[in-house]
């Protein structure tokens, strides 16, 4: 076999390979991250047998998908090593050494040494996008959710009485459309009747009345508020942010939707499981059978518990580890409570686990500190 390894950067890699007897077939070369690299490298394997030929890069941020995707699309054999890997290996080296030349054969080394290797494929790119996707909705919800309480804040400086005039809250589509058009009470008193009542009307289709808006007409001009003119413009331009932020987390969601559909995973036969949490399952996991066992993919998710010993002493209940995956840990969290709502056999597990004296693992939640995921709400995502 022919064992090539790439050391990923941001603007240049460099690859070398040896063969099974650590031989040096290609010394170390740079190439861009760019076209022009990308051909290089293939121009330099070339000459080699390309049924022989394992690629093996370590897993670095981004860096490296678009490399990984180049060569798949091409059918090579590539792997994504765990850095961890291949730093055992170069701890190895009895000297101290390390280079973007000297990574390459610790790379290639690292991938002869392995007993199995896993190959990455087509359908992990779309496991890798659907992981993206996740996470920038996971960014986004909490951008919106910053900006949500941003606005309040603002609203109680400058019309108080106004949160209890909507008893759904601040965040709805008709107390929007008022507050970008009249940010200041001063603004709604003196608002024609027919234009106000218009617009809560057709905002809230038809969930507000006329009678309603002739009582918040006289409610802004009794407002205590503040009639500042820095805080309106900071009004209606967190308003216009959220609604962007509403639009982003659509067309996210819309595209998550469409990547699951392509995949045909099993996981969505399940009642319970929509589109945005199987999304986040399946983007975070990727391919299962990279765990061997469910406790692995349990510690994945920083769902396992902690072990807390010292001396003689033994904690017999911790909380869980919380040092996984956190997109994985929220998705599966969410998604153990709806299948309990929504599928009989998750609900009659989760209440025999209950009834032996199982507890409901929360976020902020203690579990067992011997448990080994066959209890409790771990046992149940999986």
């Amino acid at each position: 076999m022919i064992y090539v390894g790439i050391d990923i950067a941001k603007l240049n890699h460099f690859a070398s390979a040896i063969s099974s007897d650590s031989e040096i077939l290609i010394e170390p070369f740079k190439f861009t991250n760019d076209y022009d690299g990308f051909y290089l490298l293939l121009s330099k394997l070339d000459p080699l047998d390309p049924d022989s030929i394992i690629i093996g890069l370590e897993s670095t941020a981004h860096y490296g998908d678009n490399l990984v995707r180049f060569l798949i699309t091409r059918s090579y054999k590539v792997c994504v090593l765990n850095p961890i890997k291949t730093s055992t290996m170069r701890k190895n080296n009895v000297r101290k050494t390390k280079t973007d030349k000297v990574d390459t054969f610790v790379i290639a080394k690292t991938l002869m040494m392995q007993d199995s290797l896993r190959f990455s494929s087509l359908k992990d790119l779309d496991y890798i996008e659907l992981k993206e996707l996740g996470r920038f909705r996971q960014k986004t919800l909490k951008q919106r959710t910053r900006s949500k309480i941003q606005l309040t804040s603002y609203v109680d400086q400058v019309f108080p009485e106004l949160q209890y005039f909507f008893k759904s809250g601040l965040h709805q589509k008709a107390v929007y459309a008022l507050l970008k058009e009249a940010p200041m009470p001063k603004d709604i008193a003196s608002m024609h009747m027919t234009h106000l009542s218009n617009l809560l009307v057709k905002n809230s289709r038809g969930h507000f009345t006329k009678e309603m808006a002739r009582e918040l007409r006289v409610l802004a001009q009794k407002s205590v508020g503040l009639n500042d003119s820095p805080l309106s413009i900071q009004i209606t331009q967190t308003i216009i942010q959220i609604e962007l932020l509403d639009s982003q987390l659509f067309e996210t969601e819309l595209e998550m939707a469409n990547l699951v559909t392509c995949l045909h995973s099993v996981i969505m036969t399940i009642p319970g499981i929509g589109f945005v949490n199987g999304g986040m399952i399946l983007g975070e996991v990727g391919d299962i059978h990279r765990f061997p066992t469910p406790n692995k993919l349990l510690v994945f998710a920083g769902l396992d518990p902690t072990v807390y010993q010292s001396g003689n002493f033994q904690a017999k209940r911790t909380r869980m580890s919380k040092r996984g995956s956190k997109v994985l840990r929220y998705a599966l969290m969410n998604t153990a409570h709806n299948v309990v709502k929504n599928n009989a056999t998750f609900k009659a597990y989760y209440d025999a686990k209950r009834a032996e004296g199982g507890h409901t693992t929360m976020p902020s939640a203690t579990v067992p500190a011997n448990s080994s995921g066959s209890s409790g709400r771990c046992s149940l995502t999986m």
